[in-house]
């Protein structure tokens, strides 16, 4: 189990995940139109992680995904949280979010494959702000579970690790 932080308060996950090097575990997700989405072949895969969109936080770093996927190559760029499909599709179209997908594990055990499922607090159930950076062949290239959960991830080193 690891541990992040609510603004200075503790706060532990189910699980750790994945450190680079691993072999990502495969996962199955909702898009906004609740179609499958799964790690695509061929592609390498940026995966936001965040608990909710209806948070400052967590909207600024799907804008800022979506900013940076325009620009990346052979990569795509998944957006998860525990929000309904409905939710992340009011967002997008909102925003004019067209360069990530927006996907939902409210059907998943993605949390828990990834070990981001918060414990033991008012946000139990969503998943921790985290990043994976996972290669063509499956190997996470980069993880980062933030050491607060209202801080934004890293963006650049996930960029660094496609480089």
């Amino acid at each position: 189990m690891a541990t992040t932080a609510l603004r200075g308060t503790p706060v532990e996950t189910i699980g750790d995940l994945p450190v680079v090097g691993d072999i990502a575990p495969d996962f199955t997700l909702a898009t906004t139109d609740l179609e499958d989405v799964t790690r695509p072949e061929g592609k390498r895969v940026v995966l936001n992680i965040f608990p909710s969109i209806d948070t400052g936080v967590c909207a600024t770093s799907v804008r800022k995904f979506n900013e940076l996927a325009a620009g990346l190559e052979n990569v795509e760029v998944i957006c998860a949280s525990e929000d309904l499909p409905f939710a992340l599709k009011r967002f997008c179209g909102a925003e004019g979010i067209e360069n990530v997908t927006a996907a939902s594990a409210f059907r998943s055990t993605f949390g828990e494959d990834y070990g981001v499922t918060l414990t033991g607090t008012g946000m139990k159930g969503l998943l921790a702000r985290s990043v994976v950076v996972i290669d063509v062949d499956g190997t996470v290239l980069h993880s980062q579970l933030v050491s607060d959960i209202t801080t934004e991830p890293d963006y650049d080193a996930a960029l660094a690790a496609l480089n």
